[in-house]
């Protein structure tokens, strides 16, 4: 992996966005509780499709750089069979190793729903740049290292505007603009331009990361 540029604060928060991301923290853990107060019927729900479809653990697991590049690991109910290989040792497609629970929980936004505990321990907000791979740091210039001054999201700036029609260094530039911008009202219409989004079922794969997901499952096996 190429030599990546170590992580120095750059955003030049104003007293307003300050006071507003501490404000954000509050409101994120507040409507992760709700959420998974609501919510855990479909959690259980999913997670027993997900486990008696196919063997391997219910939550899919990755580790991503966050908040200042620290490492933490992003949950998801997972999709894929756990199999990277047939039994003849050829690679399987991530399209053959999709599972039917996994294409309705992706094509629902359900499988991100663990990403409450992430939320919950500090590692990720409702908003923010979508934390990308390790294997990734190497791609960032010294301006988008910017990203990493806030809390990675769930759904993000860059998730609203076509994400699966963007390189990966449109994505990087496009959270730019959102980390300067920082405010209640950019993120109230990322809020809900997100969920019209997953209503329309528009954008809900995202190509760009997909097949290099994988890739890294590999990795993370030979180690």
């Amino acid at each position: 992996m190429k030599e990546h540029l170590k992580y120095r604060p750059q955003a030049k928060f104003t007293e307003k966005q300050k006071k507003y991301l501490k404000m954000k923290r509050i409101m994120d853990v507040v409507l992760a509780v709700t959420l998974l107060l609501v919510l855990w019927p479909v959690m259980l729900a999913a997670a027993l499709w997900v486990k008696t479809e196919s063997k391997g653990p219910v939550i899919f697991k990755q580790r991503r750089p966050g908040y200042h590049q620290k490492i933490f690991s992003i949950y998801k109910f997972r999709s894929m069979r756990t199999e990277v290989a047939d039994k003849n040792g050829k690679a399987l497609s991530d399209k053959e190793r999709l599972t039917r629970s996994g294409a309705f929980l992706r094509k629902t936004s359900i499988d991100e729903l663990p990403q409450l505990i992430n939320i919950l321990k500090g590692e990720m907000s409702f908003i923010g740049p979508r934390p990308f791979l390790i294997n990734d740091l190497g791609t960032y210039s010294k301006e988008q290292l910017i990203r990493f001054d806030v809390l990675p999201g769930i759904t993000s700036w860059t998730a609203i505007h076509g994400r699966n029609n963007q390189s990966i260094q449109d994505k990087y530039n496009q959270e730019i603009y959102y980390v300067k911008n920082i405010s209640f009202k950019l993120d109230m219409y990322i809020f809900w331009k997100t969920i019209s989004l997953v209503f329309s079922q528009k954008d809900i794969d995202d190509l760009e990361t997909g097949g290099r997901i994988a890739a890294e499952i590999l990795e993370d096996k030979n180690k």
